[in-house]
């Protein structure tokens, strides 16, 4: 069976793809089925429809947010996001987005105008204060033109979407976290740091 959507820590996840640009060290997908009791693995990627029918399982009155975040890079999925973020909007719910910022590499195209009709905020992964440390810890498909990406795609969100967080996972380095976050306040954007789980 295909979780298209999951619980976990009393938030409501739609996951919606396995594939993605990065393989970065610090995965949640590397040796697991999933989390929180849920596997992730998917065999098909859903559609629009396969989401409606997915969601229907779910009170959605109980989730002040619902979160394109699974075992993937949602934007993979861009079609089925898309259709999803706005059916979701339209029925009052806020919509949030995970992703690693490849999106306009993966797609060859400004895709944030679209996401703007679907999502209100998105969540940006940066994991790293410069392009050499980007590809040392997330191996993207992209080489380090990935990192340069993220930020292009964080100022694109900034002006189309506008509540932007980007995130780093804490793997202790005080310094490096410093960094990042510096790079995300200069940008206008809010900053996270994540637990590694």
């Amino acid at each position: 069976m295909n979780n298209y959507v999951y619980e976990y820590g009393g938030k409501l996840y739609l996951n919606i793809t396995n594939r993605c640009s990065n393989c970065c060290t610090f995965c949640i997908r590397k040796g697991r089925e999933g989390i929180g009791g849920n596997t992730l693995w998917i065999d098909r990627e859903p559609t629009f429809e396969d989401m409606k029918a997915a969601l229907q399982a779910f009170d959605l009155e109980k989730y002040g947010e619902v979160v394109f975040c699974g075992f993937g890079e949602p934007v993979f999925n861009l079609e089925t996001l898309i259709e999803t973020g706005k059916y979701l909007r339209q029925m009052g719910k806020k919509v949030r987005l995970d992703t690693n910022g490849h999106g306009n590499l993966i797609h060859k195209r400004d895709i944030v105008p679209q996401l703007a009709q679907a999502v209100d905020d998105v969540s940006i992964s940066l994991n790293a204060s410069s392009a050499a440390k980007y590809q040392q810890h997330c191996f993207s498909q992209f080489g380090e033109e990935a990192y340069y990406a993220v930020l292009d795609f964080a100022r694109e969100c900034l002006k189309h979407i506008g509540r932007v967080i980007l995130t780093k996972v804490d793997e202790g380095d005080e310094e490096e976290n410093a960094a990042c976050e510096r790079i995300a306040r200069q940008l206008g954007a809010g900053f996270r740091l994540r637990k590694k789980i």
